[in-house]
């Protein structure tokens, strides 16, 4: 914050408020000064934010937010505080305005302050999101043998999900994906009440959630025996991905990193079918920074600590797709692969 000369911070975006202050629940925002840390929230938390926030100052919102964040602002004493304009609804900006009427104290919208913090895993992020992947690797190797023509694509993620939680997990980090047959041609299809069936391809993206951390793991499967075609676009995919694998490293940029598996990709006549990002940042949310993109403006490098996704995939409309997903940790030498589901 002073660095980028900020006098004081709201911190309302949840993954954000959760790293700054460790708290789980799911109401309530930070306020930030260089000699103040206050928690405003309402009743459902006060205990809550007691345990797990020592360091803060509990301000009860005890009728609205816009009253509670009013005298937020007048203990802050600052003359401007800065809000996170990716979370900030509409509404909530004008309640604020609204209580600092009169008050000469602006708000100012501000980005990626919090978030640049989060790029980097100490070791007990990197832990936590290492037994979320071995649980997620267990789950889909329990369920497997489950999966069977004519059960439907939501049973099936059912039968993952409850193995997650069997096994530990707090619960998944998104909702679980198990697309099959055209469905699996769209890279975010939700489970549906369409049958599998043999010979077709199964795209299947999930991820536990332990102590708050995500795993995200993709596996394609085929159910009886595979097509001609199955074989090869799972084969480019599949190659594509262990390109990646094996040169990524830290200092190679965001961009070059992307560009490892879409040339093998566009090499074999599929780039059009890969319109996505080769990876992307998990943490506290299973879509955080850093982006392997091709379409990065400013081509970033990878630092150690990171921890990104290699998820290269081929959509083909009518007939299918094929996304193959591990979870790494960037290193200075390479790749420390968290991921160990069979491909």
């Amino acid at each position: 914050m002073a660095d980028l000369k900020l006098e004081a911070m709201l911190v309302s975006q949840a993954e954000n408020r959760r790293y700054v202050s460790g708290f789980t629940g799911s109401t309530g925002a930070l306020l930030l000064t260089a000699t103040k840390a206050l928690f405003i929230t309402d009743f459902r938390y006060y205990e809550q934010v007691s345990r797990q926030c020592p360091d803060f100052s509990l301000l009860k919102q005890t009728k609205t937010f816009k009253v509670a964040f009013q005298q937020a602002a007048r203990l802050a004493r600052a003359k401007s505080i800065a809000i996170e304009s990716r979370d900030v609804s509409v509404g909530l900006f004008q309640d604020m305005q609204d209580a600092l009427a009169g008050a000469k104290v602006s708000l100012m919208p501000v980005s990626d302050v919090v978030e640049p913090l989060r790029l980097i895993k100490d070791e007990a992020e990197i832990a936590a999101i290492a037994r979320a992947a071995q649980i997620t690797d267990a789950a889909l190797a329990a369920a497997l043998p489950s999966f069977h023509a004519g059960m439907t694509e939501t049973q099936a993620a059912w039968e993952i999900e409850k193995r997650m939680r069997d096994m530990g997990a707090q619960g998944v980090g998104f909702e679980l994906i198990v697309a099959s047959g055209p469905n699996s041609a769209l890279p975010h299809a939700r489970p549906s009440a369409r049958l599998l069936r043999e010979s077709e391809p199964i795209v299947i993206d999930i991820g536990a959630r332990v102590d708050g951390y995500t795993a995200d793991l993709t596996r394609t499967i085929c159910l009886g025996k595979q097509t001609a075609k199955f074989r090869k676009i799972y084969g480019i995919v599949l190659e594509a991905q262990l390109a990646a694998l094996s040169a990524i490293k830290a200092g190679m940029t965001d961009k070059a990193a992307d560009a490892l598996a879409r040339d093998v990709i566009a090499t074999a006549g599929y780039g059009p079918k890969f319109g996505h990002s080769l990876g992307h940042g998990v943490g506290l949310a299973v879509h955080e920074g850093p982006r392997l993109s091709p379409f990065a403006a400013e081509p970033k490098p990878l630092q150690p600590g990171m921890v990104v996704t290699v998820e290269p995939g081929i959509y083909l409309p009518e007939w299918g797709g094929v996304r193959i997903e591990d979870l790494v940790v960037v290193t200075e030498s390479g790749l420390r692969i968290l991921s160990a589901a069979p491909k």
